[in-house]
């Protein structure tokens, strides 16, 4: 058997290679979705991801016969050590070709680091916030994935469990068919609990406009998902780097913003058409067509993404979702969406689950955290 080696990335080459690595692995594929290059690389940039102020993060390549054969990252997120008192060590970004031997190796890299922190266990795929990439998939590796999920071939959870690792969450994704028309209870519905609720929807007619809810709407995700799966509140300087990160690439017709009466954000949910086709097109690059690909799917396209949606604890399970998908089910029928692929949803958040409910909807994804105990010696 040919020996596997593995380096720590210190330079920028290594980081270069690091970031290439699945632009080789899974080229051609027609489910693989590539990230933007310059934005993977940010991300492992102490001065570009302010989640280094309370994480701390190591990446490896395996080698096999000079070639870059597999990838990981390992992030210890403090944060997330003090809120949910448990000492585990997160593993991300993580590829390797079909050999069981190259995961054994780089899941060790990141044990070995972690019981040297004193840690006492690993989980992923998870990234540095709850915003970045997570879970492995499961089910599902014959659908098209989307610009802020993880693809993965087959054998990686087969190769993962052989190594004791066991399921801690699963994230499901759905896809939503849309209607030629919205269906009439919803509209009754939302007009009811607008008045009921004295609730009134916010409709920009710049992008500078949505700029004033930013931040707002930041700490409204850091008050609703605290208590999901592994989440830390977003800091100040966070929210400033996503919403200079994504709000440039909002469509103002696939946002929907609920204000109550003293028009403060009361729930919002945010979509964007899709784009797959483009950054398959890109592959990972604005230049020097990457743009112009990504300008046709925000002008023409018939499939939507889901990313991000949330209703004031308050009032939660008082029927103000029926508002969000009427504002957004009129507008994906306005730009003739088809259908629509949800963002990774916890199997066990009905709330989120249930928002479609109205809809014809389709099971297209499975994806799953593993974690593992640390053995306190290393295995030979």
């Amino acid at each position: 058997m040919d020996q596997i080696k593995i380096i720590e990335v210190r330079s920028k080459q290594d980081l270069k290679d690091f970031v290439q690595f699945p632009f080789t692995l899974y080229a051609g594929s027609p489910y693989w979705v590539p990230s933007m290059r310059s934005d993977d690389m940010a991300v492992f940039n102490r001065e570009k991801n302010p989640a280094f102020a309370y994480c701390e993060s190591r990446q490896w390549l395996a080698y096999k016969k000079g070639k870059v054969v597999g990838r990981i990252a390992g992030i210890i997120n403090r944060a997330y050590i003090e809120k949910w008192k448990s000492k585990y060590a997160r593993f991300g970004w993580i590829d390797f070709v079909d050999d069981p031997y190259v995961l054994k190796e780089l899941i060790s890299a990141v044990e070995n680091w972690a019981r040297e922190r004193g840690l006492t266990g690993i989980h992923g795929p998870l990234g540095f916030t709850d915003l970045d990439p997570e879970g492995m998939l499961v089910d599902g590796f014959s659908e098209p994935g989307t610009m802020q999920t993880i693809y993965n071939h087959s054998y990686y959870p087969l190769y993962l469990e052989q190594l004791g690792f066991e399921k801690d969450v699963d994230w499901l994704e759905n896809e939503i068919t849309i209607p030629q028309r919205l269906p009439e209870r919803i509209e009754r519905m939302a007009a009811l609990i607008e008045k009921r609720y004295d609730l009134h929807r916010f409709h920009a007619k710049k992008a500078k406009d949505l700029l004033v809810y930013a931040r707002a709407i930041f700490e409204l995700i850091n008050t609703t998902y605290k208590d999901l799966y592994g989440v830390v509140p977003l800091s100040s300087e966070q929210i400033d780097t996503y919403v200079k990160q994504y709000f440039p690439l909002i469509q103002l017709d696939y946002v929907s913003v609920v204000l109550d009466k003293y028009d403060q954000v009361a729930a919002f949910a945010i979509a964007m058409p899709s784009l797959t086709k483009a950054l398959q097109k890109s592959n990972g690059k604005l230049f020097p067509f990457g743009i112009y690909h990504l300008y046709k799917a925000f002008q023409k396209n018939d499939c939507a993404d889901l990313y991000l949606v949330a209703v004031r604890p308050d009032l939660q399970g008082k029927g103000v979702n029926s508002i969000l998908m009427s504002e957004l089910g009129t507008s994906f029928i306005n730009k003739k969406i088809r259908t629509a692929i949800t963002h990774p949803s916890l199997e066990t958040n009905d709330k989120v689950l249930s928002l479609w409910s109205e809809f014809d909807t389709r099971l297209v994804k499975r994806r799953r955290c593993y974690v593992k105990n640390i053995p306190k010696t290393e295995l030979k």
